[in-house]
């Protein structure tokens, strides 16, 4: 959108940014797994998703109007926020790619759209692996860009491996009546990532243009067995039962990376 574009009226696109993050963990025996999936849930409850989901409000600059949350049972929580735009938001030309903060860096609020986050621990008897998910949407409205709390939700979990899409929807007008149907540049969410999240993780996009539709999927360089194993002690683990673990352990997460069994 030119810099010096007027809009007439509301600026009326809806910008969406869509969140599955994974983290995967090996715990062995059931009662390590009812532990694992017991910590998680407490670790991610309503009220500690509610203040991630706050700090996400103040990064983009909005307004909370409204906060709905529950925990479930046995396991899982959902929390829901209305936002508005804020009072003073910024001109069209000062959305930029530059990176939003970091978790230790959070200033501002937020005001508009909704927020939501909703959790999902689960395990599986017969390979000892555990999987927690959490599903965050930051749906905005005017002038407010979701891409700003991009870094921070990143890094606000033990993100093993994220799948995020970013859509921008509908039209604004400007004062002589053309449509917009973007008010922005951006050639990929990459553009939004700071560098060291960017060398955190091996990434791909798959963009649709045409539709102002990103995708990127990203996964955990790293691999170090002891920040996977719940209630295990690496060193109690025969070399064939690392290496067995290991694999189990990569394989769910190129399952979960690919969106399909990989042998």
């Amino acid at each position: 959108m030119d810099k010096n574009l007027k809009l007439h009226g509301f600026n009326n696109l809806t910008k969406t940014l869509s969140f599955n993050i994974y983290d995967i963990c090996y715990a062995q025996s059931k009662r390590q797994r009812q532990d694992y999936i017991e910590y998680i849930d407490e670790l991610y409850n309503a009220e500690r998703l509610t203040q991630i989901l706050t700090d996400v409000t103040h990064i983009i600059d909005a307004n909370i109007l409204n906060i709905a949350r529950q925990d479930y049972d046995p396991q899982g929580a959902s929390v829901t926020m209305l936002i508005a735009e804020h009072d003073m938001p910024p001109p069209a030309d000062k959305i930029s790619e530059t990176p939003g903060p970091l978790p230790d860096a959070v200033v501002a609020h937020l005001d508009k759209s909704h927020v939501t986050v909703h959790t999902y621990p689960e395990s599986h008897p017969d390979n000892g692996i555990s999987t927690f998910r959490a599903d965050i949407d930051v749906s905005t409205c005017g002038l407010i860009s979701p891409l700003k709390a991009l870094n921070y939700l990143i890094h606000s979990f033990d993100s093993d491996i994220v799948i995020l899409d970013y859509r921008v929807r509908g039209f604004t007008r400007d004062i002589d009546g053309r449509k917009h149907y973007i008010d922005h540049k951006i050639h990929s969410i990459q553009n939004y990532m700071s560098e060291d999240t960017k060398s955190a993780y091996d990434m791909i996009d798959m963009n649709v243009y045409q539709e102002n539709l990103f995708l990127t999927k990203m996964i955990l360089k790293d691999f170090d067995l002891n920040n996977y194993l719940f209630g295990v002690d690496v060193n109690a683990l025969s070399d064939e039962e690392r290496e067995d673990i290991q694999w189990r352990l990569r394989k769910e997460m190129l399952d979960i990376f690919y969106g399909r069994e990989v042998d």
